[in-house]
């Protein structure tokens, strides 16, 4: 009897307000957008932080999360530090922006924009 495989999970999930605000920032771009590209680059106090930009053409080997109605283009060199991670959105009173819940991280800065992981995940 044959098996179905098992669906691998999302590499990264958003809540409904990430959603809704890439949603928002995909309209209001003046040239046509595909999505939006997560990342992370080496800086901050507890050494990565995360990326978010414009996607206009798909690059190799990047995995594609389609989930409530946007895209997400995840970043190769990115994803063994933020798969499993949730993409949310908050606005209050003292910033607004995305915040991404990562079952990776170890530590954070303290204001929030760097993050470490263990270094036996960041090494092959």
């Amino acid at each position: 009897m044959a098996t179905t495989p098992a669906i691998p999970p999302k590499p990264l999930t958003l809540t409904d307000a990430a959603a809704e605000r890439v949603k928002s920032l995909i309209a209001r771009s003046d040239k046509p957008v595909l999505g939006l590209r997560v990342g992370v680059k080496t800086r901050g106090c507890s050494g990565m932080s995360y990326t978010v930009e414009y996607v206009t053409e798909e690059r190799p080997f990047e995995d594609v999360v389609e989930d409530k109605g946007v895209r997400l283009y995840i970043d190769p060199m990115a994803l063994m530090f933020i798969i499993g991670a949730e993409m949310d959105y908050q606005d209050d009173k003292m910033q607004s922006g995305f915040v991404f819940n990562n079952p990776n991280a170890t530590a954070h800065c303290g204001c929030g924009e760097s993050f470490s992981v263990d270094k036996s995940v960041a090494q092959p």
